[in-house]
């Protein structure tokens, strides 16, 4: 086991690692959408690419949520398979969120084998996700029309 300052030091070797490996601005927060993010999760039994809606308008997380869930059929034959769809997902400190990724089990931070693979599938992913959200930003943001 690590103690609290190694596993942070690792995670911050791990995300500079990263950067190193793929030299790119990610979009992540900068969506043009209020409490809606794409991430990277990372722990020592799996790693996610996600899009969490946070909006703490009910209504509105789940017309987003929907919007992209209306688009399902495209961004899994286009850009990205093996999506996983939750409406209300509830976040470890109790809050609801609508919550779309994608993971790969098996894999750690704690285990440097591992890393190479993880930042793959975080660039193969991530990018997917990225694409798909530039070509259809416009349909999604218009919550409006439902």
């Amino acid at each position: 086991m690590y103690s609290k300052e190694e596993t942070q030091k690792l995670k911050r070797e791990f995300w500079v690692t990263f950067a190193e490996k793929h030299p790119r601005k990610w979009m992540l927060y900068d969506t043009k959408i209020k409490d809606f993010s794409f991430k990277f999760y990372v722990d020592n039994k799996k790693a996610q690419v996600l899009i969490d809606i946070e909006h703490r308008n009910d209504e509105k997380r789940i017309a987003y949520f929907e919007k992209i869930e209306a688009l399902k059929n495209i961004l899994e034959d286009e850009f990205i398979k093996d999506l996983v769809y939750e409406k209300d997902y509830t976040l470890e400190n109790g809050k609801t969120i609508s919550r779309i990724w994608v993971e790969k089990l098996g894999v750690g931070v704690s285990n440097r084998n591992y890393w190479d693979e993880i930042f793959d599938f975080y660039y193969e992913k991530m990018n997917a996700l990225e694409l798909f959200y530039m070509e259809y930003d416009e349909f999604i943001k218009d919550i409006e029309r439902i």
